[in-house]
């Protein structure tokens, strides 16, 4: 009844749509240049050290520069600095020459390098100070130069080095940079109370970021001219129409983001390879791509997408195809009463609370009776790293190495040492990332469902005409703020 109640209220989101008073035409923020952008939710925080969630990772890739970013084939490459590896457990980074002042116009130097990555040593709260552990110590060379001492060698070390620069004097004093960041990447810090305002470092083109929870008010205020940009979080249904209207621009690409189940290994039934297996195919994904997604969505197994070079050779496995009737009979032979009861967390996003209410009616044909809370995301994230849940639904974003595997399922890496929110434990699995064997180790999660793994969604950008050089990236990243113009139009 829920799924209906959702589905009805999208009819009805269009039908009001298609009246003649949402098209009309209201003074735009672009009328005085600022480009606002009508996003989901806010960012939670703005400190590269401590960020995790999407929109905090998006905004910081453009406040910061790090020292190394990725290729279009997602391999390291020099950003902020070029590199040599002078032994298997000795890094040299040399900065770029013409490398950009700090927003408080400070030199950056070799000592910010070091006292960024000093203090993640420090961070006990921070959820990458295990990944940096193996650092042994950090040596300025000279204003340009930096070089890492690691305990042991590791030849991935250098695509680890994604924390943006922080200023030394500032990290010294304890300055805030949560709600107040300073870098030198393309956008600078302007203010941040009602809504998150921006400035382009080379000609102060003023970017606002306003949070608009309701997807179908962010189409409203984009068809009114009160927003000019919007990217992700609508239903497929106001994508649709956006496409119809003629003061819109919509750009869709394929997507490399994956979402995800994930699963609370605390729990004595979750435990028990059979129930995931059961919860697995209990998932019709196919149709929820095919009715409820935009354009480019697919079908997912692991974190990283089908042409990330380790999953090249990895081991052909059985698809987790819908199959509520041997979702059943796993559920029996694990010697679960009918029907398993399980609690699912979810944002109160309105396109996330209707993935959970087709979960709920698709896996009541498989015996399991999903109850559905969805939270304010704030608690709901929390809950996520407090491990308080049974099963909640999540995406990755931006990720481009293997070692996310070790993150989110290594056996030491529960927050706040990594991601594996799930508490989930295995010494097998453990050797094989030690032993960075990713084609095995993917094999065994695949084996193994620590979560289960649903699709990559497809990406898209919706923008007023008179916005220019915007695209929308396949990891949903926000880098054409960096570049995107507002022009007149006739």
């Amino acid at each position: 009844m829920m799924a209906l109640k959702v589905l009805a209220q999208f009819c009805f989101v269009l039908l009001v749509l298609s009246t003649g008073s949402c098209t009309q035409q209201h003074p735009s923020a672009s009328s005085s240049h600022e480009i606002v952008f009508a996003i989901g939710q806010m960012p939670l925080n703005l400190d590269p050290r401590y960020a995790t969630d999407a929109a905090s990772e998006r905004v910081n890739r453009l406040v910061y520069k790090s020292l190394v970013d990725f290729d279009a084939q997602s391999k390291p490459a020099a950003s902020l600095a070029s590199w040599v590896e002078i032994s298997s457990t000795q890094y040299k980074f040399t900065l770029n020459k013409n490398r950009a002042l700090f927003h408080n116009k400070a030199p950056l130097n070799a000592n910010d390098v070091k006292a960024t990555y000093d203090s993640l040593a420090t961070l006990k709260d921070s959820p990458n100070t295990a990944e940096f552990a193996n650092i042994k110590s950090i040596t300025v060379i000279d204003n340009d130069t930096v070089e890492f001492q690691l305990n042991q060698a590791d030849k991935h070390f250098a695509a680890k080095l994604i924390i943006g620069i922080l200023p030394a004097k500032l990290i010294a004093e304890g300055y805030d940079f949560s709600h107040a960041p300073i870098g030198n990447g393309a956008l600078k810090f302007v203010s941040w109370q009602n809504k998150l305002t921006l400035q382009r470092v080379n000609d102060d083109q003023k970017i606002s970021l306003i949070e608009v929870k309701d997807p179908t008010v962010r189409v409203l205020k984009l068809l009114h001219g009160e927003v000019d940009l919007l990217q992700g979080e609508l239903p497929p249904e106001l994508v649709k129409y956006l496409q119809t209207k003629p003061e819109v621009t919509v750009k869709t690409s394929i997507g490399a983001n994956f979402s995800y189940l994930g699963l609370n290994f605390k729990d004595p039934i979750l435990q028990q390879l059979k129930v995931r297996q059961a919860i697995a195919h209990a998932i019709d994904r196919k149709q929820i791509i095919a009715k409820a997604m935009i354009q480019h969505s697919r079908e997912a197994d692991m974190i990283l997408p089908p042409e990330h070079y380790t999953n090249q050779n990895t081991q052909a496995l059985p698809a987790n195809d819908y199959n509520p009737a041997l979702a059943k009979q796993l559920l029996q032979e694990a010697g679960i009463k009918l029907p398993l009861k399980l609690v699912y967390k979810t944002s109160t996003d309105a396109q996330r609370v209707r993935f959970a209410t087709i979960l709920q009616a698709q896996m009541a044909k498989a015996g399991i009776a999903l109850e559905i809370r969805s939270l304010d995301w704030g608690t709901f994230f929390e809950d996520v790293k407090q491990g308080n849940f049974q099963l909640y639904g999540l995406t990755w974003v931006g990720i481009k190495t293997p070692e996310i595997y070790a993150k989110a399922f290594g056996s030491n890496s529960a927050p706040p040492n990594g991601f594996n929110r799930g508490r989930y434990t295995d010494a097998e699995l453990d050797k094989l990332l030690a032993d960075e064997n990713w084609q095995a180790a993917s094999t065994r999660i695949r084996q193994q469902l620590p979560y289960v793994p649903l699709w990559y969604e497809g990406q898209f950008a919706a923008m007023r005409k008179g916005i220019a050089n915007y695209n929308a990236k396949s990891d949903g990243n926000w880098d054409d703020l960096a570049k995107i113009q507002h022009v007149q139009t006739p």
